[in-house]
């Protein structure tokens, strides 16, 4: 379970003492000052001691308990969580990465990967009912180059964003990946930080301000699993649209959505408290 992979980590231990002696240090002061008035004390009022370190303890738990991943933000007006769950159930706009061919089928895009979930879920595995809805938006992006691959060989630019239409929904196809010769994909630090930044823009324009929902991207086979680990994914991700936001509001809130295995194994902990460090900057 999540809640006990955080209870082992140092920083709950941490919390957990720091607010548990700041809390005795109160007592011992108030205490104190009641003995000036009371001296000397009973014993039979012992107990109250061990009582009052009882409940320290307790307050200081009750303050390092691990909790949802989120952060609300005032300037802008909007909030971050990071959630356990299927990106195609939260019932809001989402995000699909792909690479920068626009490549739907399968042996080029891996049918465990997001955009590969997304084929079967949302197309029912129905690749040319896909590719013309790409295709009918694509035709305002500028191609960069052709390449002589098997599969789609029109290139455009890292960073393109295709907005597809699903009823009052939107499903933004985000390309952040080069394909090469061998159709084996390509990302880096770099291209994802424009990527994002583009998507935010689509997401502003497009959203009507409701919630966006976004899976970690940078895994699989992108080839940025190396330069940033899951954790940092989402720290990026974050960062990102927050910077977004703060140049002009993007939506009300931003969903990163993990699957149980990935999430189970994320560090809240620390996760939550890069979040509140962004609430508070």
């Amino acid at each position: 379970m999540p809640v006990l992979q955080d209870l082992k980590r140092w920083r709950f231990w941490r919390r957990l003492l720091i607010h548990s002696f700041s809390a005795i240090g109160l007592i011992s002061a108030i205490a104190g000052i009641i003995a000036l008035f009371v001296s000397p004390v009973p014993t039979e009022m012992l107990w109250i001691v061990w009582m009052a370190v009882i409940l320290s303890f307790g307050y200081g738990a009750a303050v390092a308990w691990p909790r949802p991943v989120e952060a609300s933000f005032h300037i802008p007006n909007t909030k971050i969580r990071v959630v356990r769950g299927d990106l195609f159930k939260q019932g809001t706009h989402i995000v699909v990465g792909t690479c920068d061919t626009f490549d739907t089928a399968f042996p080029f895009i891996s049918p465990n990967s997001v955009q590969g979930a997304y084929l079967n879920e949302v197309y029912r595995g129905d690749v040319g009912s896909l590719d013309a809805a790409l295709n009918e938006q694509l035709v305002a992006a500028h191609p960069v180059e052709t390449i002589g691959k098997a599969g789609k060989t029109v290139r455009y630019e890292v960073g393109t964003v295709i907005p597809l239409r699903a009823q009052a929904l939107r499903h933004f196809f985000v390309a952040y990946t080069t394909m090469d010769l061998n159709n084996k994909a390509h990302g880096t630090a770099d291209g994802l930080w424009k990527s994002l930044g583009n998507l935010w823009s689509s997401v502003r324009v497009n959203s009507n301000g409701t919630t966006v929902s976004i899976p970690v991207i940078g895994g699989g086979l992108s080839g940025l699993s190396p330069v940033l680990p899951s954790e940092d994914a989402i720290r990026f991700i974050a960062l990102s649209f927050i910077i977004a936001s703060r140049a002009d509001p993007v939506c009300e809130e931003l969903r990163i959505v993990a699957l149980p295995a990935l999430y189970d194994k994320l560090n809240h902990l620390e996760l939550q408290a890069f979040l509140s460090g962004l609430a508070r900057s």
